[in-house]
């Protein structure tokens, strides 16, 4: 059986919003909505009963989101009801996860034109009730949270392997020394590196803002903050005088929703359009899950393998930034690797981390730095809750 080449057409997504901010009102299902028909539409060649599937990633699923977004997404964006569509869920790799699992399909010959991306709302993940062990208890119960984090662990589980995501960011730098004002500068560089990009229109050509809501830009860019500013936040984490992460060098909270179009090369016929890229490999790894943060560090390695390529090969790097001190400690194990192409328009710190979308940003920033630069070998990655590392290489 021969593998088939995989082409990313295009790719969309939406301004990312902050916790409680202009998208908080919008259903993650019709943030998913939104994506999928913004694409369709910029693709008006192509049939959409030509899709054979919709892939959608999703850290959540508890609430609006509806068990299967992909599917509700589908019927949402008025697509017809033949077209199917499955939800995976990889915690924060979900959009890449569904992005890879889409190409895998079409590279197998299973599908020719899919759909791909990721969405998450954490202003409306609700709150959960566990049922209790016997009808009708007369005690209080406690309600969870589902927007970020561990909840109702399993007692099972090593006390090690559950801290807190922050305090797994302040054992990254621990062990790689990294300092308050490392991660602070690294944090103000996201932001002017995003506010730069903003102001040049770099993302003019892939952001589709959902009518509705004010927002057309990313909502968490600072464009006048300072080491200074950064310097007065107290540590969110630990707070007996040894705490680096703060609110200003980690991701926030967000909303948003991204996809992308993916085909063969007789969907790319239909579609009569120039692809962004090409899909060239991909690798997942784990890790203790107290360092989920540096799961990249060998899923990178290995996707490059795979793609015969090497760190001096790549045009661009889209690395989530879901913590600074974990971007610089997986940076820190990658001394080969040129900084200068690590996010060239901005990180997750400044653009937002919507928990289920991020990765398939991610592969749509690649993708389309790639058709920008006309040539080149890209990477997409992320560093994975509970201890996994997904990464992507893409090529023009």
């Amino acid at each position: 059986m021969s593998i088939r080449d995989v082409y990313i057409v295009d790719a969309v997504r939406t301004p990312i919003g902050k916790f409680g901010g202009a998208l908080s009102s919008v259903r993650p299902d019709d943030l998913a909505a939104h994506v999928v028909k913004a694409l369709m539409d910029r693709t008006p060649s192509l049939d959409p009963a030509r899709l054979d599937d919709v892939y959608f990633g999703d850290a959540n699923g508890a609430g609006e989101d509806n068990r299967d977004v992909a599917r509700m997404a589908v019927l949402l964006a008025g697509l017809p009801v033949s077209v199917p569509g499955v939800t995976v869920n990889r915690l924060c790799g979900s959009g890449l996860e569904a992005v890879i699992q889409a190409a895998r399909a079409i590279a197998l010959g299973d599908a020719s034109v899919v759909l791909a991306g990721g969405v998450e709302s954490m202003s409306r993940a609700p709150w959960v009730l566990e049922k209790p062990e016997r009808a009708f208890p007369a005690g209080h119960q406690q309600l969870h949270s589902t927007t970020l984090g561990w909840r109702m662990t399993n007692p099972r589980m090593p006390a090690e392997w559950t801290v807190p995501l922050g305090e797994g960011a302040e054992l990254i730098a621990d062990k790689h020394a990294i300092t308050r004002e490392q991660q602070d500068a690294f944090a103000l560089a996201s932001h002017r590196k995003a506010a730069a990009a903003w102001e040049a229109g770099l993302y003019d050509g892939e952001v589709v803002p959902y009518e509705g809501a004010d927002l057309g830009r990313d909502e968490c860019v600072r464009d006048n903050t300072s080491m200074e500013a950064l310097a007065k936040l107290r540590p969110s984490f630990r707070t007996d005088g040894t705490g680096t992460v703060t609110a200003g060098n980690a991701s926030p909270l967000n909303d948003g929703a991204a996809a992308l179009l993916l085909v063969d090369e007789e969907g790319l016929t239909a579609c009569g359009r120039e692809p962004l890229a090409r899909v060239r490999a991909s690798a997942v790894t784990g890790i203790e899950p107290q360092l989920f943060g540096l799961g990249p560090v060998e899923a990178v390695q290995r996707a490059l393998t795979k793609a015969g390529r090497t760190f001096a090969d790549l045009t661009t790097f889209e690395l989530n930034e879901a913590f600074a001190a974990q971007s610089l400690g997986c940076l820190a194990e990658w001394p080969e690797l040129d900084p200068a192409v690590v996010n060239p328009r901005g990180g997750a710190i400044a653009l937002g981390h919507p928990l289920g979308a991020s990765g398939a940003r991610l592969a749509g920033s690649v993708a389309h730095q790639l058709a920008a630069a006309g040539s080149g070998t890209g990477l997409a990655a992320l560093c994975i809750g509970v201890g996994q590392g997904l990464a992507l290489v893409l090529e023009r």
